[in-house]
């Protein structure tokens, strides 16, 4: 029986589960015990294990993202628990945002929202693929194809996605460099595959980034760091953005841009089907399964403190990602 056809069938169905719930947007969210329903017919009782925690999760409990979602409801968009004894990755289809998330201890999912997670891979990494795992993936190898050849700029490179981004490019032999504004992030940057790490802000990118020449960059932070950096590439460039924390307003020269046949491209995973989702996620999982890819973990914390992790993403002290422990 495959993970995505499983049932909880033999099991004894838990009452209430423990679950972090969105009363109001812009409220804190608050770890109560709620009732837990029985499984529809297209849906899996799955025991949760540990969830992601993702600027998505901040945004949608501000309401800034699926505002018109039902409430109270559990959010969390990322998780990986098992059914009947074998691990699932469990993310997508309205999860913590049209219907109750993964920051529980149990969840009610759609059997299409499963995905077994391979042999190899941690429940700390599970837990961070279907969002970071994914965004690199789609970024390095879906737009950007970056590939041994390639000399690759990533901005904000010690994030929760930067640090992955680095982590994937080098793993398929590309040269990388990582731009962070903080000094006691650049480690994180160096341990991930980076030739080095870029201590600069956006006026002092081009000079610190001069010997690079990069063919490929891959910009989480837009504002004055995207000018500055699309100055640096050459003829036939790539220019991936998939962020914009520093601003989503930018001015930029486009004769400098068509005159080098620049790429300019845009990567967002509501662009994706469902079906490639799945897809893509199988090969990430097996990607982190060899080691090719990696998702650092910078904190694993208890579901009780889930706005502590909200405000350390709001604050920025974050290098990589924040994991949920559901089952303690």
């Amino acid at each position: 029986m495959t993970a995505t056809a499983a049932s909880s069938a033999g099991a004894t169905h838990p009452q209430r589960t423990r679950a972090a719930r969105l009363h109001r947007h812009g409220d804190p969210v608050v770890v109560e015990d709620v009732a837990l329903a029985e499984p529809g017919p297209d849906e899996v009782l799955v025991t949760l294990r540990r969830a992601g925690v993702n600027p998505i999760d901040r945004y949608v409990a501000a309401g800034t993202i699926a505002a018109d979602g039902p409430l109270p409801r559990t959010i969390g968009l990322e998780a990986v628990g098992d059914v009947d004894g074998s691990p699932v990755l469990v993310h997508g289809h309205g999860l913590g945002m049209t219907r109750d998330g993964v920051y529980a201890g149990h969840v009610l999912a759609p059997h299409d929202s499963l995905v077994p997670v391979p042999d190899g891979v941690s429940l700390e990494q599970a837990a961070s693929a279907s969002i970071a795992g994914l965004t690199a993936y789609g970024v390095v190898v879906g737009l950007a194809d970056i590939t041994a050849d390639d000399r690759v700029l990533v901005l904000g490179a010690s994030g929760g996605v930067g640090l992955p981004i680095i982590s994937l490019a080098a793993g398929l032999g590309a040269r990388v460099w990582g731009q962070t504004g903080n000094p006691a992030k650049a480690d994180a940057i160096r341990e991930l595959g980076a030739v080095d790490a870029l201590i600069a802000d956006a006026d002092g990118l081009a000079d610190a980034a001069a010997q690079v020449r990069p063919t490929v960059v891959i910009d989480a932070l837009g504002g004055d760091f995207t000018p500055a950096a699309l100055s640096l590439l050459g003829q036939h460039g790539r220019y991936v953005v998939f962020g914009v924390s520093a601003g989503a307003e930018v001015t930029i020269d486009l004769r400098s841009v068509y005159r080098r046949s620049i790429h300019l491209l845009g990567y967002s995973g509501f662009g994706v089907t469902p079906e490639e989702t799945r897809k893509r996620l199988d090969l990430v999982l097996a990607l982190l399964a060899d080691g090719t890819l990696r998702i650092p973990v910078d904190r694993t914390l208890p579901l009780d403190d889930v706005s502590t992790a909200f405000d350390a993403l709001a604050d920025r002290t974050v290098t990589g990602k924040i994991v949920l422990t559901l089952d303690s």
